[in-house]
């Protein structure tokens, strides 16, 4: 960009254009080469190998806790669930039980009023997890109604303690949004806190209103390119209940084919730019933390006007 620098639309949080020129220019080769060795970063290749790892990872620990005899408090992310496909027909060939298993989706969509989707909402994140692995699970190895969770407009102001009295989350599972977001956890809420990142780590779930980056990619993958399709609004956890998670597993999918990522970029923003406010997912970078990352989301990041 020597010979045309320009700054940042106005409406993007984070605006360091050294910084973001800096992650930009990460290789691929380079991209798991993070220096805090407890946010291990691995690049996938292939999407059904890295669905099926990201299945894998969850049976794992559900066998685990089930012959350790303790429950299993996860953290789940909903958009896209190839994973939970394959999660479910793990379960019911290799016939385990998930009674010990409580379940809280990180979030899910609210209209103007705050009013949170209900399951009869097509585009609901309740409706897309139980289409796409509860009721997919055998009645009988599926975990009890009563142990899986929702954020909700009456719920959400108790939302962290109710994970707090299952014991706390042994595992929150996400992905990193467009505008870096982790849950709905949007990247201008970091206004309101500004350098203050120890405050920042201990607030917790709320509805908030959702950026427009956020509209974009949600109508991009989920609704057809229909922004006017998606709701304006989410109930989400905050970044307490990530960060006082026992475990974290993040998996970044954000590949459309014929080359073409919205999560090449912020992928690298978040793994290699500052700790801050603006950039939620950064965060990530001081606990430990598995990063997952597709073949296709890893490759360098360039310019593709042909």
């Amino acid at each position: 960009m020597k010979d045309f620098k320009f700054d940042p639309a106005r409406f993007i949080p984070f605006r360091d254009s050294k910084i973001c020129a800096k992650v930009r220019a990460i290789k691929k080769e380079d991209i798991t080469k993070h220096p805090n060795p407890d946010f291990k970063i691995r690049v996938i290749e292939e999407p059904p190998r890295f669905y099926f790892e990201f299945a894998l990872d969850i049976l794992t620990r559900i066998q685990r806790s089930l012959k350790e005899k303790k429950n299993l408090v996860l953290i789940l992310p909903v958009g896209p669930t190839p994973q939970f496909q394959i999660l479910a027909r793990l379960i019911n060939e290799l016939k385990i039980s998930c009674h010990h298993v409580h379940t809280f989706n990180m979030d899910e969509y609210a209209d103007e009023n705050e009013r949170t989707a209900p399951v009869s909402w097509e585009g609901s994140f309740q409706k897309s997890i139980w289409d796409n692995f509860f009721n997919l699970i055998d009645k009988g190895l599926r975990p009890p109604t009563k142990q899986i969770h929702f954020p909700t407009t009456e719920n959400i102001n108790d939302y962290g303690k109710m994970i707090e009295d299952t014991g706390g989350a042994d595992v929150c599972y996400g992905g990193i949004g467009w505008c870096g977001h982790i849950a709905f956890w949007e990247a201008h809420l970091g206004f309101e806190f500004g350098e203050d990142l120890e405050a920042y780590k201990k607030a917790g779930p709320r509805i908030v209103e959702l950026h427009p980056i956020t509209i974009m990619q949600n109508a991009l993958h989920s609704f057809s390119g229909d922004w006017s399709w998606v709701p304006p609004r989410a109930a989400t956890i905050g970044p307490a209940q990530i960060m006082g998670a026992r475990n974290r597993s993040f998996w970044l999918d954000g590949y459309l084919g014929g080359g073409v990522s919205w999560q090449r970029f912020i992928a690298r923003l978040v793994a290699y730019g500052p700790v801050n406010t603006l950039v939620p997912g950064s965060i990530l970078q001081t606990v430990p933390t598995t990063y997952t990352i597709l073949g296709g989301v890893a490759e360098n990041c360039q310019i593709n006007m042909k």
